[in-house]
């Protein structure tokens, strides 16, 4: 189950443009298809006699090996700007639907199957054992299955693998020895329809597992999008949220209320104040340690106090329904209602608050192995610390929209425009000193932490490329040397706030490929770089290499790559069949413009193989940052023609010749490992 996980994500998120929010669309697919396959198992177990459940399980085991395919068809890719959540839902229906439906009913179903055939046999412990398994095989993907086998060689052993497991949980189904249900004496009986779990209870069961799996994704979220976009991190958090499973349901047992509740009562304070705008100059590794250790134990606290309420093994399949029903509420909160309730990143907080709730009502309803002796008094002081959470994460929402003059948000993240003023600064030019007389205004673009554009308001500078475009980088460097003896045909993968159109110039033409209809609406309505221009400017929406692989080659003299989300290029810009088909769409002495800054991967060995894979020169440009100007320390990598490069002395003067590392294999569509350029 989890080893196809961050396969097909791995597979599909091209298509979408690279954001996490695929990655939270899969684990609610994932989550509702285990849902419904608890649900498949609860009903087999008790609304179908042994004789007849199990031969059909088999049957069913036996039907989805011959109509298992997850490679998914080019066909599914997307053709236009449409919403793409159920798009991604409907995919994962058809390639990975069955078998993961399948195998989220064989846990649950063994487990029950053991428990009929052994008298007194407790099978919680075999869901610690299950918990183990895919934690395993999340920590191994990246290490060990990602950067030595290609997507089809991994889909090609895992069909493998799952034809296996399905003929050995068929063969367990028809050949298990006895009857299956051993029948109960009327005393065990009537014990048993005792401790039928109430309502009350069962709905305490799902808003624990709830607030587990929608912190499991908030963070997630947290992380990705304000912090690193790095996809190691996704599988970071899910592995932390399947350890704390495996340690609660493990028979000995290593949840202790005593020491939980006071770690938690940390852990949710830390939480809440690194939200602050005032903690996010904290160093990356730091916040990404204090949320994940912060995770772990929420849900320490929510699988344990399941743990403690676990029913008689015979109401196993309804326990899990129950879980796995809180595990998809959970994920559809954060998924598909929080981004249409909320303009911000706010489900976060909801979810720190609905834990803060938690400890109250777990409290309440269970004194024993509380705090202090379990003393009612100290009711209030749980009531005081959840109030206190409450206010500051209502405080800290509020100020995360100072300065804000907007905020919108869709599928692919947030977007802030913010309005800001420059401090006064003293220029130094030769042995005199002067005050800046330039409008200090400026309004910026921001896309969780990384920002997106800068635009001076002054009617003196608002036409000046700022942040990753000034005229000294990479991208100014090379329009201005292609620009000096013609007019130019520039693409641009990425518009931003369309910084790239204030090279334009009269007779210049300048399209641009943005996937975020948001970022289309925003640069438009907020900024003027795209008005301002002189050269005629179009954009294009949609993913940029789609809507190239439609279009006849457009024979751009300059080709920009600047495809952000969050703070990684997406990979398959970056892979050998892009780069053809950018040589495509260039001039024979072209250049191809690709901006490779990352806090977190070295992308220079990757564009360096490609430029070599194509008989192309790479010539990497660093430029150093001009606080006066909004200028932003910057690397891009200058892909052309040796012989054209030699033509624009600019060019060689500006950088150097980047070798292509013999470390790296060339990235293709079906083969790529961030593992190998983590920095």
């Amino acid at each position: 189950m989890f080893q196809v996980e961050p396969l097909i994500a791995k597979i599909i998120l091209p298509w979408f443009g690279g954001s996490a929010s695929v990655w939270m669309v899969c684990l609610l697919f994932f989550q509702v298809v285990l849902l419904l396959g608890y649900l498949d198992a609860h009903l087999l177990a008790h609304a179908i006699p042994s004789r007849v459940q199990r031969p059909l399980h088999a049957a069913l085991l036996a039907a989805s090996v011959l109509a298992v395919r997850i490679l998914p068809r080019d066909a599914w890719k997307p053709t236009g700007p449409e919403h793409p959540a159920m798009r991604i839902l409907l995919l994962l229906c058809v390639t990975v639907g069955l078998p993961y439906f399948l195998l989220s009913a064989a846990s649950p179903l063994l487990q029950t199957w053991y428990a009929q055939s052994r008298a007194s046999a407790s099978p919680y412990r075999f869901y610690a054992v299950s918990n183990a398994g895919s934690m395993l095989a999340l920590v191994s993907y990246p290490l060990l299955v990602e950067p030595f086998f290609s997507n089809s060689h991994q889909a090609l052993a895992w069909e493998l693998s799952y034809a296996a497991v399905a003929v050995l949980s068929g063969a367990i189904a028809l050949f298990l020895r006895g009857n299956g249900r051993i029948e109960a004496t009327a005393e065990t009986q009537r014990a048993q329809n005792e401790s039928r779990p109430a309502w009350k209870l069962q709905a305490l069961w799902v808003a624990l597992a709830a607030c587990g799996s929608a912190l499991l994704l908030a963070v997630t979220n947290h992380i990705s999008q304000n912090i690193a976009s790095v996809p190691f991190l996704w599988i970071l958090p899910l592995s932390l949220y399947l350890l704390s499973f495996i340690l609660c349901f493990d028979a000995r047992g290593w949840y202790r209320r005593e020491l939980f509740l006071r770690m938690l009562g940390i852990a949710l304070g830390a939480m809440t104040y690194a939200l602050a705008p005032a903690f996010a100059a904290l160093p990356w590794k730091v916040l990404i340690l204090l949320y994940c250790a912060g995770l772990f134990v929420c849900c320490m606290f929510c699988h344990g106090e399941l743990v403690r309420l676990k029913p008689h093994p015979e109401h196993l399949t309804s326990f899990y329904l129950m879980i796995s029903l809180g595990g998809a509420v959970g994920a559809v909160f954060v998924s598909l209602l929080a981004p249409q309730m909320f303009s911000g990143y706010y489900e976060l907080e909801v979810a720190l608050g609905l834990c803060a709730v938690l400890v109250l009502v777990v409290h309440y309803r269970d004194l024993k192995g509380g705090f202090f002796g379990g003393r009612r008094d100290v009711g209030l002081v749980m009531v005081g610390l959840v109030a206190a959470v409450m206010v500051s994460l209502f405080v800290i929402a509020r100020e995360q929209k100072d300065n804000t003059r907007l905020i919108v948000r869709n599928f692919y993240g947030v977007l802030r425009v913010i309005d800001e003023v420059e401090p006064n600064v003293v220029l130094v030019q030769g042995n005199t000193a002067q005050r800046l007389d330039e409008d200090p205004r400026y309004r910026k673009l921001m896309n969780g932490t990384i920002d997106h554009g800068l635009q001076f308001l002054g009617e003196a500078r608002r036409r000046e490329p700022t942040t990753y475009y000034g005229r000294g980088s990479g991208v100014g460097i090379a329009l201005q040397a292609a620009g000096r003896q013609r007019s130019l045909l520039v693409g641009a993968i990425g518009l931003g706030i369309g910084t790239v159109a204030a090279y334009g110039r009269r007779d210049d033409e300048y399209t641009f490929y943005e996937i975020n209809p948001l970022v289309v609406k925003v640069a438009k309505e907020e900024f003027t770089f795209l008005r301002d221009s002189e050269a005629r400017t179009d954009v294009i929406l949609g993913d940029a290499r789609l809507s190239l692989e439609r279009e006849q080659p457009q024979g751009f003299d300059v080709l920009v790559v600047d495809a952000f989300s969050g703070d990684s290029i997406p990979v398959h810009l970056l892979t050998r069949e892009a780069f053809a088909l950018y040589s495509r769409h260039l001039k024979p002495d072209g250049v191809l413009a690709v901006h490779v800054s990352n806090q977190y991967l070295d992308l220079q060995p990757v564009v360096a193989a490609a430029a070599k894979w194509l008989g192309k020169e790479a010539v990497v440009v660093n430029h150093e940052v001009n606080s006066t100007k909004g200028i932003y320390p910057t690397t891009w990598i200058l892909v052309g023609n040796p012989s054209g490069f030699l033509g624009q002395p600019e060019i060689e003067k500006a950088g150097q010749v980047l070798s292509a590392s013999q470390q790296l294999q060339l990235w293709t569509d079906d083969y790529s490992s961030l593992w190998r350029v983590l920095k």
